[in-house]
């Protein structure tokens, strides 16, 4: 059996008997729980500047379409310091670069592009598909101790994210992200000059919450000119600042949430 196949087959009999991702609905809000066991957090650090970099969004793309509903959980963060020779990617910002130089701190790798993160604790060549398959097996074949639960309601031009972890874990930090599931961007300049390139998972905001004391809480997360719900979704994981890892993760696809209805008095 290859690569492909093997990641399949068990997202397929693995993740049958999974809590990771189960849904409690209300009439007000959505919930995800991350819990009990094996996950993957897949951080890409790409630009719309690199030639390099479309294969590995592609890979994402393909991850996305086989894992969904499994807990598989994909961040793609559009780093900035492509943007001076030739082309300003109009997702980067460098926040984003500022974690990846944080994961070459803990994990004592190089800097590049494509680059994936699995789970805070191993890097790869974002492209590399057999590798990053395999990564993804390994992992969903692990555990989790931490449990998180995150609750998000949609509220006029914000959203307020719930949240509540059992088991907080020493020196570690809750990071929430607010994420565009899919776009695409012409290219014009730069070495991707002339194509259109497809994204997905493209992280727009990450907030950090210190979890040294806190195990519940609430973030306000401010929305963009032109939101749609349908291609957002908001991912959450807990992760431990000594060392990177992250150990545990969950989201809530925006779709599912109900708007808060107001009551005039």
């Amino acid at each position: 059996m290859n690569s492909t196949g093997l990641i399949a087959s068990l997202l397929i009999t693995t993740l049958s008997f999974t809590a990771c991702g189960q849904v409690t609905k209300s009439t007000e809000n959505t919930t995800r729980t991350s819990a009990g066991k094996g996950f993957a957090v897949l951080e890409l650090f790409t630009s719309e500047g690199c030639s390099s970099c479309p294969p590995a969004d592609e890979l994402l793309a393909q991850i996305q379409r086989e894992s969904n509903g499994k807990p598989v959980y994909i961040l793609a963060y559009h780093v900035d310091y492509w943007n001076r020779l030739g082309w300003k990617d109009v997702f980067s910002k460098a926040e984003f670069s500022k974690r990846q130089q944080q994961y070459s701190n803990w994990l004592n790798a190089q800097i590049y592009t494509p680059q994936l993160v699995i789970n805070g604790t191993n890097e790869l060549v974002g492209s590399d598909k057999s590798a990053i398959y395999n990564a993804i097996a390994g992992e969903l074949t692990g555990a989790t101790i931490d449990q998180l639960v995150l609750d998000v309601h949609k509220e006029g031009e914000h959203l307020k994210v719930h949240f509540k972890i059992q088991n907080t874990p020493k020196d570690s930090r809750l990071l929430i992200a607010l994420i565009q599931r899919d776009a695409q961007t012409k290219v014009a300049r730069g070495e991707n000059a002339g194509h259109t390139l497809s994204h997905v998972q493209i992280v727009h905001q990450l907030q950090t919450v210190p979890l040294d004391t806190v195990g519940e809480g609430n973030i306000i997360i401010a929305l963009q000119a032109g939101f749609d719900a349908q291609n957002w979704e908001v991912l959450a994981m807990i992760q431990d600042q000594n060392n990177g890892a992250i150990t545990a993760a969950a989201k809530a696809e925006l779709s599912n949430v109900v708007i808060a209805k107001r009551i005039k008095h």
